[in-house]
């Protein structure tokens, strides 16, 4: 019966931590911009520059 008092314990404090990761992701702002990330893929990318263009 014990154990099961540790796993319920271990889980609550799981959950809070994965809460608080996503309080944190909100105020700081990790998911402001949602429609430049699905755009990104459409747009080409510059050809890379070799090694004789950039001297």
């Amino acid at each position: 019966m014990g154990i099961i008092y540790f796993l319920i314990g271990c889980s609550i404090a799981i959950a809070l931590i994965f809460l608080s990761a996503f309080f944190w992701a909100m105020r700081t702002g990790q998911n402001d911009d949602m429609h430049t990330p699905a755009m990104r893929i459409l747009f080409e990318d510059d050809a890379p520059k070799s090694s004789d263009e950039k001297k």
